[in-house]
């Protein structure tokens, strides 16, 4: 039995040195972890349980089977917990033949989806890897897409994570794509369909890496990306907070901690928030982070349409999605970047059970030719059809502006809003006073009467008074009390029940 045991020992070491010690020193050289050493500051220490440490690739052709088999062949799975909450993790291994996918490395992701899909458990990748093992061929391709099969039937069953944390090419950024959120490393990580070298032959553009497909491009630029992070440690701690507010499950309670922040806390400086001129700007950020628990707000997409600011706070230690207009950026203005990230967020907000804030402060949509040729209609219709299809907890607050078609579209009473209020500051108008006296009294030229006429716009509509005369808004509140408000309607709608009419699912304006 002695002799069992030692053999067991000694193959787990060869399996957990991966492509061997002169690969690992390159990997540490280039400033990344190894596949294990990012598991072990992801989970729990000691918590991680290993599967298909012996599994290698059964290749033959060109070569491969000349080629020294490497146990795990690319890739580490298993689960282990944070903050003992159950998690599913893989970890491509770049020390192992680039940690490029075999049809065995497939069947290996594709064997912790299904556990995960049947415990209820979040799954994260991680990845760096070099795309499919082109010797492969087809059998390649073949497990891509079984593990894109996979992240689909687990959307909004599970919280799916990618975290990129060296290069992701080919068929291999397909996956992430498909997961919930999108994590990034400065510098180390990129993601691109085809690489520079295709993309000089095919376009004759000389690009790097980095330009292509880089932290910068993708959090920034393309939104494929949610955040990027200074280095493997900071992603990966990082990380650990996040799954901290998310629910295991779409059937799962949401995940509640002890909280020392008194719900009913008064917050006597947001009375003072709003500026009294009404093109000053004041950063919304303010607000959400005296209103959360402790200050504590996880921030999604906070490099790319910062007009808008989504993200994951506490109210009494329970999980809440904020979707708040930024009028330190464009005013605060819907454009089509605005509106897909936040219908985005709104979506998954209402797949996995998370009550929504809405912090309002929108002038309307953005107007020039360029959003028109972009398809703004389509657009900004995404953010509308989420919050209107939405069935958790919804409770927004307007603070200053909410004009025209984005006073709808912001999770207004008529898209069944649950607890609709005003700030004193709120005005609500189908647009600002300046616009809409131009228009109706055209005619008129002398500045004194249009003067008058402004002033009598600005009286009868730019208040939340009009609003609250018709019920769209519930009650007129105090700023300082927001966060008091909010709590208690949380706690009323905690069990909160409202269902759609069956479908084989929707047709959003994509």
């Amino acid at each position: 039995m002695k002799h069992v045991l030692e053999t067991l020992e000694e193959r787990r070491a060869v399996a957990r040195l991966g492509g061997g010690q002169a690969r690992i020193d390159t990997q540490h050289k280039r400033g990344k972890l190894t596949a294990r050493e990012r598991i072990d500051l992801l989970l729990d220490h000691g918590s991680f349980e290993e599967f298909d440490m012996f599994v290698q690739h059964r290749c033959t052709d060109f070569g491969m089977d000349q080629q020294d088999k490497i146990p795990g062949d690319g890739v580490v799975t298993g689960w282990g917990t944070v903050n003992g909450r159950a998690v599913f993790v893989y970890a491509k291994d770049f020390t192992v033949f680039g940690g490029s996918l075999s049809e065995t490395h497939a069947q290996k992701i594709m064997k912790i989806q299904d556990m995960a899909m049947k415990a209820r458990a979040p799954i994260i990748g991680l990845f760096d890897a070099g795309g499919a093992r082109i010797q492969e061929g087809v059998a390649a391709l073949g497990g891509y897409a079984e593990v894109f099969q996979r992240n689909v039937m687990a959307s909004g069953v599970i919280p799916q994570i990618s975290v990129i944390m060296g290069p992701c090419a080919g068929g291999d950024v397909y996956s992430p794509a498909m997961t919930d959120f999108i994590f990034m490393v400065k510098d180390t990580s990129y993601m691109f369909v085809t690489g520079p070298e295709v993309v000089k032959t095919v376009t004759n553009e000389t690009v790097t890496a980095e330009e292509l497909g880089g932290a910068s491009v993708h959090t920034v630029k393309s939104s494929v990306a949610d955040r990027a992070y200074e280095n493997d440690v900071e992603a990966l701690l990082q990380m650990r907070r996040l799954i901290d507010f998310l629910p295991s499950s779409n059937r799962d309670e949401l995940p509640e901690w002890p909280s020392f922040d008194d719900g009913a806390r008064i917050e006597p400086s947001l009375d003072t928030l709003v500026p009294d001129n009404a093109n000053k700007p004041y950063d919304i950020k303010e607000l959400i982070l005296k209103v959360v628990d402790e200050r504590d707000f996880f921030e999604i997409q906070d490099a790319h349409a910062r007009n808008i600011v989504t993200g994951f706070g506490r109210i009494e230690g329970r999980t809440v999605g904020f979707v708040a207009n930024q009028p330190m950026v464009l005013a605060g203005v819907l454009d089509s970047d605005a509106s897909r990230k936040a219908a985005r967020f709104v979506r998954f907000c209402d797949a996995f059970n998370i009550p929504i804030v809405t912090f309002v402060d929108v002038p309307g949509f953005l107007p020039g030719t360029a959003q028109e040729y972009g398809g703004l209609i389509k657009h900004g219709a995404k953010l509308l059809f989420a919050y209107a299809e939405a069935t958790v907890p919804k409770i927004t607050i307007i603070t200053r502006k909410a004009f025209g078609g984005a006073y709808d579209v912001m999770a207004s009473k008529h898209l069944r809003g649950d607890f609709n209020y005003a700030w004193p500051s709120a005005q609500i108008a189908v647009m600002g006073a300046k616009g809409a006296v131009e228009i109706i009294f055209r005619a008129d030229t002398d500045p004194v009467k249009i003067a008058e006429r402004t002033k009598e716009y600005e009286e009868r509509f730019l208040s939340p008074f009009v609003a609250a005369e018709r019920g769209y808004i519930d009650e007129v509140i105090m700023p300082h009390s927001t966060r008091r408000r909010i709590a208690r309607a949380l706690s009323l709608l905690r069990h909160k029940e409202l269902e759609n009419p069956w479908k084989k699912h929707d047709n959003i304006p994509l």
